[in-house]
């Protein structure tokens, strides 16, 4: 039987049950979520693809706002040019260019952000590109023996590992994971490529992004982006998650 002594502990107790739960709670959000900048790379990076300029402008917007600088932003839409076509990227920077200038005539002052850093002299970008592949495929060593569609195309190959994989992964302004996240974006937003949005998905967690991150991302297409796309992405990321068991 409990008397009224025993209240005071069991208060302090409650509480301190409450706080670690509370902990806890949070650190597990951290691991499933996206956070207020990768959630705005998800959705520039989408209405780039698409050419939807009118709801590319709050995203922009919302993305500086969240913390992207200036430059962060710029790169997200400079690497749309490789997965959706030079057309979509310099429309994205064209909508860009008229959110910068409305928010300077505002006086909101954006952080510009660091540039790339300068590659040695040496730099060999097929090397650098063929690791940068293999690394994003969670291969420890680079395969050997050319894939197929290298054999049959092999010009195709060295524009993917010297220009897609070393040129412009090479820049440091994003991270990997950041340059994934952006590029998993487009293509599900693309539409009709579930095969490169399966290996980038896939690719995408190789760089650290969690399951439940990944969740969350198909989680923003559907509020965001459109339910045809947040559908089509969580059939390929179902897919991709089975095959990592």
């Amino acid at each position: 039987m409990r008397t009224r002594k025993h209240f005071p502990f069991l208060i302090s107790l409650a509480l301190v049950l409450g706080i670690a739960a509370t902990t806890e709670a949070s650190e597990m959000n951290k691991e499933t979520t996206l956070d207020a900048r990768q959630k705005a790379i998800v959705t520039i990076a989408a209405f780039t693809t698409t050419g939807d300029t009118a709801r590319l402008k709050p995203a922009l917007n919302e993305g500086l706002d969240a913390g992207l600088t200036v430059n962060e932003v710029k790169e997200v839409l400079v690497q749309m040019y490789a997965y959706a076509g030079f057309p979509r990227s310099l429309g994205g920077i064209w909508t860009f260019m008229g959110v910068m200038d409305e928010r300077k005539a505002k006086g909101i002052e954006d952080e510009m952000g660091k540039e790339a850093s300068p590659l040695p002299a040496d730099f060999n970008r097929d090397a650098y590109g063929a690791r940068v592949r293999a690394d994003l495929s969670g291969l420890k060593e680079v395969p050997k023996e050319d894939a197929p569609y290298q054999k049959f195309a092999p010009i195709i190959d060295t524009y993917l590992k010297e220009h897609l994989f070393a040129d412009i992964f090479a820049r440091d302004v994003l991270t990997r994971q950041e340059r994934e996240l952006a590029t998993i974006a487009c293509l599900a937003s693309l539409g009709r490529a579930e095969g490169p949005l399966g290996f980038h998905m896939g690719a995408a967690m190789n760089t650290g992004l969690s399951k439940g991150q990944m969740h969350d991302f198909v989680k923003v297409l559907d509020a965001e982006v459109g339910k045809d796309e947040a559908d089509s992405a969580g059939k390929v990321l179902a897919k991709v998650l089975e095959a990592r068991k």
